[in-house]
């Protein structure tokens, strides 16, 4: 079995290849494996309150919107809430629907001086697959992780 030390040198591997300014993206059960046997990584859902509602949402993660619904406005108090809610010296990892919101959050933080910040590729439901449905093969919810649904 990979120890946390192998997977985050993975992940941050995977961040320098694809060019990414924050620390490391991690797939859905590597993230899960770090919060599982750290006790100091954070992890920050940054999708919508109606996502949160509706879809579902990760037990114990803050809850900090990136954009907010409807009209997917960019949320101006973001990084203020992210600054009271999280410690910026302690691992962050960031998720969403798909990988994308939550790299902007990886970045935004890491530009605001966080200095430990993970995407989470994939994010809680995935791309869609054939039939256009979320969730069913690839992200969070697909690998069979913890969830709760409102």
């Amino acid at each position: 079995m990979e120890t946390i030390e192998t997977i985050l040198e993975q992940a941050q591997q995977r961040a320098q290849n694809l060019g990414l300014p924050y620390k490391g993206a991690l797939l859905p059960m590597e993230a899960y494996r770090i919060l599982q046997e750290s006790a100091q990584t954070q992890l920050v859902d940054v999708r919508s309150q109606a996502e949160l509602d509706w879809v579902g949402r990760i037990p114990d993660a803050k809850a900090i919107e990136l954009r907010s619904y409807p009209g997917m406005q960019p949320n101006p108090e973001f990084l203020k809430q992210l600054t009271e809610q999280v410690d910026k010296n302690l691992p962050v990892l960031f998720i969403c629907r798909s990988g994308a919101r939550s790299d902007q959050a990886a970045k935004l933080a890491t530009e605001a001086s966080f200095t430990s910040c993970y995407n989470i590729l994939e994010g809680f439901e995935g791309d869609k697959d054939e039939k256009g449905h979320r969730g069913t093969s690839a992200g969070w919810k697909a690998a069979g992780l913890p969830w709760e649904q409102s």
